[in-house]
């Protein structure tokens, strides 16, 4: 007889991923990572800790908690740390919801969200964006009941890179019950225009206990690779929860240690956010002139919807785009993947990367 394995293996769906060829040469556009390797300060931080790989990492974490709660002004034992923003994300879902409980996020977000209700037997509720792809909080908020038990909301939003003023954000957490944790997922924050000041939401922290601010090193920080995430919680009871319900040493001693040095270089990731920005501008300008429509971008990345096509033709439409472009070396991520059908999620690349997406592209809709 084969291994039987539990219920809820069958209904955590698999995390759409890139792959499946040869990434040699590829414009690497779909995964959201930043062009921008470590600052040499940093990778040499790294590798200086591995030097110390036979001992097991620090399991109290304390030069990064004491890094962060300096930059945020966040007491150390508020801040949870993670293998990634993910890890603390699916931490979070595991401490906090169970069957009979809710979850509610609007839809299409990160693709991880639904991990949590399927792994916890939680009802997910999914809320659409709004026409501007963006989420339509008065609508998520009347979704809330006593079953609540954790509210998502990404801003800027993966995979439609959108973001909603942090206003919009305050009035919605003043009709937000104080037993629901609210978790903020601001992994692009550093790149948002509307959020302006990366700073700015970590005052909310002082006014709503319930509220987590869930942020990454994959993205300005250049660190994907390592896989560090953090969140700033409104009291300590949050990181006190996902941390019991995970493996310990969960932070390798070299992702400690880069994230640590990373800390040091803010005008490094400054100058990576305007360059950054710079792209996304351009890239923009060049996407529109091809006479496609694209979401108001906060993030590296774009959300390009496709000419459209008949219904029942969207998905072999959007595919042919995909393959098209891989042909042409260009990697990018299928909108059908992320619960957008007929888009594309397109990360900012360097310069010669954007260039030769716009070119594939453009003889792609040509042919269409």
């Amino acid at each position: 007889m084969p291994i039987e394995f539990a219920e809820r293996i069958r209904r955590i769906p698999s995390y759409p991923v890139a792959g499946g060829y040869d990434l040699d040469g590829m414009a690497l556009l779909a995964s959201n990572e930043s062009p921008f390797g470590p600052a040499p300060a940093v990778a040499e931080a790294a590798v200086r800790a591995l030097h110390g790989a036979n001992r097991y990492p620090d399991p109290s974490y304390a030069p990064l908690r004491g890094g962060l709660a300096d930059r945020y002004g966040v007491p150390p034992e508020r801040i949870a740390l993670g293998a990634g923003s993910c890890d603390i994300l699916l931490a979070a879902g595991e401490a906090l919801l169970e069957p009979g409980a809710e979850l509610v996020y609007a839809w299409p977000a990160f693709s991880v969200y639904p991990h949590l209700a399927a792994a916890s037997g939680a009802r997910a509720i999914e809320v659409p964006l709004d026409a501007d792809a963006r989420h339509d909080l008065d609508r998520i908020a009347t979704e809330v009941t006593v079953a609540t038990r954790l509210v998502l909301v990404c801003n800027p939003n993966n995979p439609t890179s959108t973001a909603l003023p942090l206003e919009a954000v305050e009035r919605f957490l003043a009709h937000i019950p104080e037993h629901v944790c609210v978790i903020l997922d601001e992994a692009y924050c550093e790149l948002s225009l509307t959020l302006g000041d990366p700073f700015a939401s970590v005052e909310l922290l002082r006014r709503w206990p319930n509220l987590v601010l869930l942020r990454s090193f994959s993205k300005v920080y250049g660190l994907a690779g390592l896989r560090v995430g953090y969140a700033l919680a409104g009291t300590d009871a949050f990181r006190t929860a996902v941390d019991q319900v995970r493996q310990p040493f969960y932070l390798t001693s070299a992702a400690q240690a880069a994230a640590v040095e990373a800390l040091r270089h803010q005008d490094e990731v400054e100058r990576r956010v305007v360059a950054t920005i710079a792209a996304r501008s351009t890239l923009v300008d060049g996407v529109r002139e091809l006479g496609l429509w694209v979401a108001a971008s906060d993030a590296n990345f774009l959300w390009v919807a496709l000419p459209s096509v008949d219904a029942d033709e969207v998905a072999d439409a959007e595919a042919a785009v995909v393959a098209g472009l891989r042909d042409r070396g260009v990697l990018v991520r299928a909108g059908a993947a992320l619960g957008g059908p007929g888009h594309l999620r397109v990360t900012v690349g360097t310069d010669g990367e954007n260039r030769r997406f716009l070119d594939a592209l453009a003889q792609l809709v040509d042919r269409r």
